[in-house]
C-alpha cells in the first residue's frame, strides 16, 4: 500500500513505532465545521484498540469542559454511557470555535503487600488516607492527560493555550485543515514551546489498511511541527512525555499524555 501519511517537520521527521499503549482514546465530533442555521453535534468519547472504532469501552466523562468562543463554559446536553462508549451532544449557539477537553490529573501509587503487586490511583489529598504507609516498594506517579477536538460554527476564532502538562498550540487552526496543504503547530510543555516531543498522528479507519501506518516527527528547538495532510478525514494526534517535574510532593516523576482529533476537509 501506499504511504497514507506524509508529514513534513520544520527541522526533520522520523518513522518509529506507535506511541500509545493497547488501547487509544478518543472523542470523535459528527461535525467540525458548521455553516448556516446548523448548530448542534454529536460527540462520540471511547476507549478502543482501533482509532475511533467502538470495540472496548466508555470513555468517563466526568472531566469534560467545553469552552466557547467568548470563553464561557458551554453545558453539554444529552449525556450518556454505553457499554462500550459515552457520548453527549454540543449547541454551537454562538459564532466561533468551541473547545472541548477531557482533562484529567491526580497520582497513581504502586507498591508490594504479601508478594503481590498493588495499585492506586486518585487526588494528593486522600493519599495519606488510602495508601499504606509502610507499602513495600512504593513508588508515586504524578498523572496528566488532555483528550480534545474542536468544532466552529461560521469563522474560526482564536484557541487559548493549555497551561499545564503537554498540548498542541495551533498555528494554523485546527479547523481549517485541508488535504494538500500544511499546517502548522506548537508543542507546548506546561505552557511553553517544547523540543524533542514525538508527535504520532494516524488517520483514522486504520482496521481496513493492513498497516497502522503511523507517523511520528519531532518537535524541533521552537517547538514547532508542520504536517502537510495527503487525504481529508480524521486524524488522532497523540504525545506522551515523562520527568521529574513533580508538584506534588509524594511523587517522585511525573507521566503526561495528549490526545486530539482533528478533521482534515477535502479541498
Amino acid at each position: 500500500m501506499k504511504k497514507l501519511l506524509a508529514l513534513s517537520m520544520i527541522s526533520a521527521g522520523l518513522m518509529a513505532p506507535q506511541l500509545a499503549g493497547a488501547h487509544d482514546f478518543w472523542m470523535l465530533p459528527s461535525s467540525t465545521v458548521l455553516s448556516g442555521d446548523n448548530s448542534w453535534i454529536t460527540v462520540d468519547a471511547a476507549v478502543s484498540n482501533d482509532k475511533f472504532h467502538v470495540n472496548y469501552r466508555p470513555l468517563q466523562l466526568d472531566s469534560l469542559v467545553i469552552t466557547g468562543p467568548e470563553g464561557k463554559p458551554v453545558t453539554a446536553q444529552n449525556m450518556f454511557k454505553g457499554q462500550m462508549r459515552s457520548g453527549f451532544d454540543v449547541e454551537l449557539t454562538t459564532p466561533g470555535t468551541y473547545q472541548l477537553a477531557l482533562v484529567n490529573s491526580g497520582i497513581a501509587a504502586f507498591w508490594k503487600e504479601n508478594g503481590k503487586n498493588r495499585r492506586w490511583m486518585g487526588s494528593p489529598e486522600k493519599f495519606d488516607a488510602e495508601v499504606p504507609k509502610n507499602a513495600e516498594d512504593l513508588r508515586v506517579t504524578q498523572r496528566h492527560s488532555r483528550i480534545e477536538t474542536f468544532a466552529t460554527r461560521g469563522k474560526p476564532t482564536a484557541i487559548p493555550a493549555a497551561g499545564e502538562g503537554l498540548s498542541l498550540k495551533p498555528i494554523t487552526h485546527p479547523n481549517d485543515l485541508y488535504n494538500g496543504e500544511t499546517a502548522k503547530f506548537v508543542v507546548l510543555l506546561d505552557g511553553k514551546p517544547a523540543k524533542d516531543i514525538d508527535v504520532e498522528i494516524v488517520r483514522g479507519a486504520q482496521r481496513y489498511r493492513d498497516n497502522v501506518e503511523e507517523l511520528i516527527v519531532k518537535s524541533n528547538a521552537a517547538g514547532e511541527v508542520e504536517v502537510t495532510w495527503p487525504h481529508a478525514g480524521q486524524y488522532w494526534v497523540h504525545m506522551e512525555h515523562s520527568d521529574d517535574k513533580t508538584s506534588v510532593k509524594q511523587a517522585k516523576t511525573r507521566n503526561l499524555s495528549y490526545t486530539a482529533t482533528l478533521e482534515v476537509l477535502p479541498q
